[in-house]
């Protein structure tokens, strides 16, 4: 029998033994949230899946996305809410066809609609309530085997690692004002957009449709500044970063959230 002194030794450290083999991923520090269960597919991606979207991002790897992308089911995408969200993907659960010690980030950029004619347990893969994850199959063979199908995952939100700063995109008509937020780091996503020209004061903007946000106000011919807040609270505010004499169709790039 080991001596006593020698006994409370080995289970002082214990623990220090178990954290050193285990290898967390490189992301942990930059976590939103814990991990959680939930399904993913994929489908063939062709040059043409790289624009358009629910999100209205567009081109895709013009906007810094890539494939590196995923749509998410209703319970996930929040009307929209969602978009530009990143999200740690793992396989799991299947040593058949994951790929082990393996995971990848990609941003929410589009919605996986629901097939109410299927079960959402028997193909009805993206009905409520289920997490269901559509990758591209780019990314789907970065954790696991294409033959694999639909493969048990755990996901986390993480920070998003942008270059550069937020892009503002204006559109719109007369007194129809658009503007499409992309590009964003930290949480990704923007919940609430407020702009101000050197005619107004601070106006609260509605959610067009994904990250496309509109007021029914005309703009033209003064410098505009915008106010973005985050789901992780956090504000972020551009001053005069679309200037005086700026036109529909182009982007403007401000500042970037801290992380």
């Amino acid at each position: 029998m080991a001596p006593p002194l020698l006994l409370a030794l080995f289970l002082l450290l214990l623990p220090a033994l178990i954290a050193g083999h285990q290898h967390p991923t490189s992301y942990g520090s930059s976590a939103l949230s814990e991990w959680r269960p939930a399904k993913a597919s994929y489908y063939a991606a062709d040059p043409e899946d790289a624009i358009g979207g629910a999100c209205g991002f567009g081109d895709l790897g013009k906007h810094g996305y890539g494939m590196a992308t995923v749509g998410l089911s209703s319970a996930l995408f929040e009307r929209g809410a969602a978009c530009g969200g990143c999200y740690e993907v793992k396989c799991v659960e299947d040593l058949k066809y994951c790929l082990p010690g393996t995971s990848i980030v990609v941003t929410a950029t589009n919605f996986c609609a629901p097939n109410y004619g299927l079960p959402s347990d028997a193909g009805g893969h993206c009905n409520p309530p289920n997490h269901h994850f559509l990758l591209p199959i780019q990314a789907f063979e970065k954790i696991a085997l294409w033959k694999a199908g639909v493969m048990p995952i755990q996901y986390r939100r993480v920070k998003c690692l942008r270059e550069g700063g937020v892009r503002f995109s204006v559109n719109g008509r007369h007194f129809f004002f658009t503007v499409l937020i992309s590009n964003v780091g930290g949480a990704g996503d923007v919940r609430s957009v407020k702009i101000k020209g050197t005619e107004s004061g601070w106006l609260s903007m509605g959610r067009n449709w994904g990250q496309i946000w509109h007021i029914n106000s005309d703009m033209t011919g003064q410098p505009l500044s915008f106010e973005l807040s985050s789901s992780d609270g956090k504000t972020l505010t551009s001053f005069n970063v679309v200037p005086k004499d700026w036109e529909f169709g182009k982007t403007y790039t401000g500042k970037q959230f801290l992380l």
